[in-house]
């Protein structure tokens, strides 16, 4: 018969305990996080997060903020979004389809070229099953949520620069989509892309040693395919199906790198600029 010993210190190296699991997952060990959908907000939580959703949730946000709307992430539609809209004294987003049957001015709706026309709203519940669900997830979670696209890329890393000078971590989170056969995360590039712009932004402001491997390796991305921006983005899955449906002024409505300045934060439930609540993007220095 063989005997077998049990050697604990030849083992033990490889067992973790379940905090060191989520550190390792949650890139704990680093300021700047970034991660994909849900699952990957709550693994990741931090200080303040930035929910990347580019066609077409926070695109949307970011312009209806700009145009002085504050915007109640829901995720859902129908009956249920009706009566959070009445609660709540706010307009009703459209879907796409219905904006373009409006005579004159269009509705306010989920497209980023409808809210750059639009009537403005002075509330504005907007239904996104990605983006909303993920800001109100993170929202209970205590973090302070914000709204970034390739639109704001900039300003949103001058607001995040601010943060991090006081000790917050930072969490960016690419929304993805999902899977219609079973509802699983879709990477989406349009989303890698928006958070690689914020995050390439920060690593020129002198934060590429917080970042984990996964918010660099965006930073990269962003920065090889940059000069290609628009025919990369113009040629991605969802942008194609935008296309196919004839909303491609949405994709250039998104695609405008830096066109603005709004900084959406989330506080008491919708969307509003920040500057407010001790949430002010004053100006960096150069590091």
């Amino acid at each position: 018969m063989v005997e077998f010993r049990f050697n604990v210190r030849m083992v033990r190296p490889l067992v973790m305990g379940m905090s060191e699991v989520a550190n390792l997952l949650g890139q704990h060990h680093y300021a700047v996080r970034l991660d994909w959908g849900p699952a990957g907000a709550r693994a990741t939580a931090a200080d303040v997060s930035v929910v990347v959703d580019v066609l077409s949730f926070s695109t949307s946000v970011c312009i209806a903020v700009e145009r002085g709307m504050r915007v109640y992430p829901y995720p859902w539609e129908g009956a249920r979004a009706e009566a959070f809209a009445r609660e709540h004294d706010a307009v009703l987003a459209v879907g796409r389809l219905e904006a373009t049957t409006s005579p004159t001015v269009p509705a306010p709706s989920l497209s980023p070229a409808c809210l750059l026309q639009c009537a403005p709203a002075s509330r504005l519940v907007l239904p996104s099953p990605n983006g909303s669900t993920i800001a109100a997830a993170l929202g209970e979670s205590g973090s302070r949520v914000a709204a970034g696209c390739l639109r704001n890329a900039g300003a949103v890393a001058e607001w995040l620069a601010v943060r991090l000078d006081r000790g917050d971590s930072v969490s960016v989170i690419a929304a993805g989509e999902r899977w219609d056969d079973d509802d699983s995360l879709r990477p989406a590039l349009e989303d890698h892309l928006g958070a690689g712009a914020i995050l390439a932004s920060l690593a020129r402001r002198g934060y590429r040693r917080s970042m984990s491997p996964e918010a660099l390796a965006a930073v990269d991305l962003f920065q090889a395919v940059q000069g290609s921006l628009v025919e990369r983005m113009s040629e991605c899955v969802s942008a194609r199906e935008l296309a196919g449906k004839d909303f491609r002024s949405d994709v250039e409505a998104a695609v405008a790198l830096n066109a603005s300045k709004a900084v959406p934060v989330l506080i008491d439930g919708s969307f509003g600029p920040a500057g407010r609540h001790g949430d002010v993007a004053t100006p960096h220095r150069n590091v």
